[in-house]
C-alpha cells in the first residue's frame, strides 16, 4: 500500500512526540494510537501503517540478541551488556540464548548490526577460502 507524503510527515511527527530523551515510551505510543482511533483524522489508517512500521523499527533496532555455544556466566552476561550499553547506550533489550552450532564464541545481533565471532563462522569461512 502507497502511503502519502502528508501521512508519512504525520506519523513521524507522532513518532517523535512519543520519544522520551531519545527513547520510545510505549505509554505514549499506546495513547497517541488511542487517540488516532477515537478521532478518526483523514488517512489515519495510512498514518497507524506508517507509525507502527516505525515502532518497529526502533524495536529492532533497541533489541540486542546474544548467541553462545553454552550459558553464559553472570558475570560474562554484565560484561557484555556493559559493553554493547557503551556503544549503543541505554534502552538495549538483551536476549540471551543457547545456539550449540556455534561450537564457542559469541554472536551478537543488535538492529541491523552483527557481530559473530563464533567458531562456526570462522570455520566457514576456512572452508570457504579453499
Amino acid at each position: 500500500m502507497k502511503i502519502s507524503k502528508l501521512a508519512q510527515r504525520e506519523a513521524r511527527q507522532l513518532f517523535r512526540s512519543c520519544q522520551t530523551n531519545g527513547l520510545l515510551d510505549a505509554q505514549r505510543v499506546r495513547r497517541t494510537v488511542a487517540l488516532l482511533v477515537d478521532k478518526k483524522p483523514r488517512g489515519y489508517v495510512e498514518i497507524l501503517t506508517r507509525l507502527h512500521h516505525l515502532v518497529k523499527l526502533d524495536i529492532e533496532l533497541h533489541a540486542a540478541r546474544i548467541e553462545s555455544a553454552t550459558t553464559l556466566p553472570a558475570e560474562l552476561q554484565a560484561e557484555v551488556t556493559n559493553r554493547l550499553k557503551s556503544i549503543y547506550g541505554e534502552g538495549i533489550n538483551y536476549t540471551f540464548t543457547e545456539n550449540p552450532a556455534l561450537i564457542g564464541g559469541l554472536r551478537i545481533q543488535v538492529g541491523s548490526d552483527l557481530y559473530d565471532g563464533s567458531v562456526k563462522t570462522r570455520l566457514d569461512n576456512l572452508e570457504q577460502s579453499f
